[in-house]
């Protein structure tokens, strides 16, 4: 069942989404703006994925399968608590009708519905999901190792699998590329990664040597030490406005700005 859903609004976009009868999505919670009187809403902990899915289902009888129902719920939220994700999210199903809710993300920008149709997984930075349908899966993918240490961090990702609409939110504006159209191979800002097809690896990497011009780029460029960089042959979503530059840019209209001429490497975070 194709969830109908428009996006609306111009700075701050908003998702209104028409469910029908006995048709389920899920939010984030905080994400959640309004929704008609005949659709219910249920907070748990846990998401429609793996054995701490949609609750009953696929847990199998008596204590064993509440058991694992259980330690599938525990891993799940303890995967979101290391990536600072929320703990819970809420379900919103249609009663006895057609029913309409509505969600938004957290900073002014742009919405985007993602269609899956279970042959590629779509991996989005976090805090941008927004909704789901239940039959998309939620997950957090832990990266970095090798390639995340060379380049001075690691990252956090969360992953949507599965067959349905899953709805997500940036900050600024939107722009859609495909590496391949440039190579194969983009390095952009950190900050300026939304999403990206199943296909596309992922990596981060220092911004030039440890050099004169490498020291100049860091602490001059505002860019820190390190960019991200997208290989491969898929689609790649990215955003105008970073998470540090709008903190810093409020912090400076407070009056609150320490960073000087120096920008990125010293920069002083909100917070």
């Amino acid at each position: 069942m194709t969830l109908q859903q428009e996006i609306v609004g111009n700075a701050m976009q908003m998702a209104v989404v028409n469910l029908q009868p006995g048709q389920t999505v899920y939010c984030e919670a905080g994400k959640f703006l309004f929704k008609t009187t005949n659709v219910t809403m249920e907070t748990r902990l846990s998401g429609p994925s793996g054995s701490g899915g949609q609750q009953g289902q696929g847990a199998g009888g008596g204590m064993g399968g509440l058991l694992r129902q259980a330690m599938g719920t525990a891993m799940q939220v303890g995967q979101r608590v290391l990536a600072g994700e929320s703990l819970a999210f809420q379900y919103f199903t249609a009663q006895g009708g057609q029913g309409t809710v509505g969600f938004a993300g957290v900073l002014p920008g742009e919405m985007r519905a993602l269609e899956l149709d279970g042959t590629r997984a779509w991996f989005a930075e976090k805090d941008a999901f927004v909704a789901a349908e239940s039959t998309v899966d939620f997950g957090i993918a832990f990266t970095g190792g090798r390639t995340g240490m060379s380049g001075g961090e690691g990252f956090v990702l969360e992953k949507f699998t599965g067959h349905g609409t899953v709805i997500i939110a940036g900050a600024g504006n939107f722009i859609d590329l495909n590496p391949a159209d440039f190579g194969g191979r983009i390095e952009v800002d950190t900050g300026c990664v939304v999403a990206f097809e199943e296909g596309i690896r992922y990596g981060v990497q220092r911004v030039g040597g440890l050099n004169r011009q490498g020291i100049m780029n860091a602490v001059f460029g505002g860019e820190g030490l390190s960019l991200a960089t997208l290989e491969g042959d898929g689609r790649v979503i990215l955003q105008s406005l970073t998470i540090e530059s709008l903190a810093n840019a409020l912090k400076k209209a407070q009056g609150g700005d320490k960073q000087g001429p120096t920008g990125g490497l010293f920069s002083t975070h909100v917070g």
